[in-house]
């Protein structure tokens, strides 16, 4: 067919299963095994329903944004609110990549950053985590058209220092550095901070993890005015309406009890804490993880092998078929029942 020759053809990221059926246990796709905080169910009751028939408000109007600024004491001309972290990087793709020099990203990370740069025709280089999962900054110290990682990093959870975050940053003033931090809640040290000294530096977080609304896909960047100006223009200049009206009201009230917050993030701390020492009973290694989620390796158990068993038992956990991770397991952390019943299976599985 002569017009195929116009499509532009890539190899789409693949998400996690999803499976819709009573009894499921999902420990694949690093949802929160908690509710959204008590101020969001009473806001749903009084949403109004006359507003649907208005657009809504531009993100950055809105009192999500003011609430964001708050709570992380910035201005509001320095939050871009998007449909998910997703879309959020998808547009600092389509808006900061434009150089002609390879971005540089770590060669096992989030999934979406190739895919990303393949739709938009973003040359790359995926620099090589070391031995243990870790990001060498050093790697990153050479001419570039920009620079994204996640920090902690997917799948593996191994978090990086602020300092050496600072480093990478540091050294690449002439080019916007992306850190992408949608776990940075369950352990970590936000880079947020920095924004202070780097005008090149831009911070993206999500409400899907640790704020436990992956279903209303609420996504927010930090960063300098400017940036977030150019964001913006980019972001209009495709879709000037993309957040619905009931999810900027309910994002307010998941921002606004810090409490609730902050005792979910220490519950899922909690249980990975005791799931690390169910695992190493269970004969797994892993690296450090400073995610809502475990990567792991049986001593003698193939990782593909696991990952079907658990499957016929309703247990879901996430599996690549791809070099160096191929027999890692990525759990994500549920709640304490839902871990003694993938810890029954594993001793089914791995005894």
């Amino acid at each position: 067919m002569k017009w195929e020759e116009n499509v532009r053809k890539v190899v789409p990221y693949t998400p996690g299963e999803q499976p819709d059926r009573p009894g499921i246990i999902k420990l694949n796709t690093n949802e929160s095994p908690y509710p959204p905080p008590p101020g969001v169910a009473a806001a749903i009751e009084k949403l109004c329903a006359d507003r649907m028939r208005l657009y809504p408000a531009f993100p950055e109007q809105t009192a999500l944004a003011a609430e964001l600024a708050g709570y992380y004491h910035v201005g509001t001309d320095q939050i871009f609110i998007g449909v998910g972290s997703d879309d959020v990087l998808s547009m600092a793709f389509m808006t900061f990549f434009n150089g002609g020099r390879p971005i540089l990203f770590p060669d096992i990370t989030y999934s979406f950053y190739d895919v990303w740069a393949e739709v938009y025709g973003i040359p790359y280089e995926r620099k090589p985590l070391d031995a243990e999962f870790r990001i060498r900054p050093q790697d990153y110290k050479q001419p570039n058209g920009g620079v994204i990682f996640p920090n902690p990093n997917a799948p593996t959870g191994v978090l990086m220092g602020l300092e050496q975050v600072e480093e990478i940053v540091a050294a690449n003033r002439d080019v916007v550095v992306i850190v992408d931090e949608a776990y940075i809640d369950f352990g970590g040290i936000s880079a947020v901070p920095l924004l202070e000294k780097y005008d090149n530096l831009l911070v993206v977080q999500t409400f899907s993890k640790s704020r436990s609304m992956a279903g209303m896909r609420i996504g927010y960047a930090l960063g300098s005015p400017q940036l977030i100006r150019y964001l913006n223009d980019v972001k209009y200049s495709v879709n000037s309406y993309t957040l619905n009206y009931p999810t900027l009201e309910l994002g307010v009230e998941a921002v606004r009890d810090r409490a609730y917050f902050a005792s979910c993030c220490e519950k899922i701390i909690h249980t990975r804490t005791q799931a690390e020492a169910e695992l190493t009973r269970r004969g797994f290694t892993f690296p450090k993880s400073y995610g809502n989620f475990i990567f792991a390796a049986h001593k003698s158990v193939p990782a593909r092998e696991i990952y079907e068993r658990l499957k016929k038992n309703d247990i879901y956990v996430r599996w690549w078929n791809k070099e160096r991770i191929d027999n890692y397991l990525r759990i994500t952390i549920g709640t304490d029942e839902q871990m003694e019943a993938l810890y029954a299976a594993l001793d089914q599985i791995c005894g």
